[in-house]
């Protein structure tokens, strides 16, 4: 069976009763990564968000700040650390609901916090999207005044700039042109 044969189908959710799941073709999930199926979760990662806003769906983050389940994720991952007693508690979930299928240690990608050394998780916030052109052009002039070493990075960064859909305004992180 291939990928595209599921396609529009749909699953039910593992544990939660009632709850289906659609089935999407996304352009990051291919054979050669791995079974060609994952799971898809909007609010933490970019892939998944693309995913998710094409086909319409909610970007439910059920990931506090501090990386703990919330009390959206259900009473039984409520306050439990995603990284450490959270992964446990799902695993119990998954076996209890007879719906796990293999369990085996992996060691996972994270990005690492540069400062505690400790892998973050990606998580979706609430910001402001300015979807204007004349943001974007303001923005290409201001940085036509800026002295770029080497100069050659300049039209890349035009280029980069023109290719931006939306703006996020954030407050999250410093800004700053390398």
């Amino acid at each position: 069976l291939a990928g595209v044969d599921l396609a529009d189908g749909s699953c039910a959710h593992p544990t939660i009763p009632g709850r289906i799941s659609p089935l999407l073709p996304a352009n990051h999930v291919t054979m050669a990564k791995g079974t060609g199926l994952v799971h898809t979760a909007p609010a933490h990662g970019m892939e998944d968000y693309s995913v998710a806003s094409h086909h319409q769906l909610p970007t439910d983050c059920l990931v506090d700040e501090g990386g703990f389940f919330t009390e959206a994720a259900g009473p039984e991952l409520q306050n439990k650390n995603v990284l450490e007693e959270g992964n446990e508690a799902v695993i119990q979930m998954l076996q209890a609901a007879g719906s796990l299928l293999k369990e085996e240690k992996y060691v996972h990608s994270y990005p690492y916090d540069w400062r505690t050394k400790k892998p973050m998780i990606i998580r979706a916030s609430k910001q402001w999207f300015v979807n204007t052109a004349s943001v974007k052009a303001a923005a290409q002039e201001v940085l036509k005044k800026v002295k770029v070493v080497p100069t050659s990075a300049v039209n890349r960064m035009l280029e980069m700039l023109d290719r931006r859909t939306f703006w996020c305004i954030s407050r999250q992180r410093c800004w700053g042109v390398p």
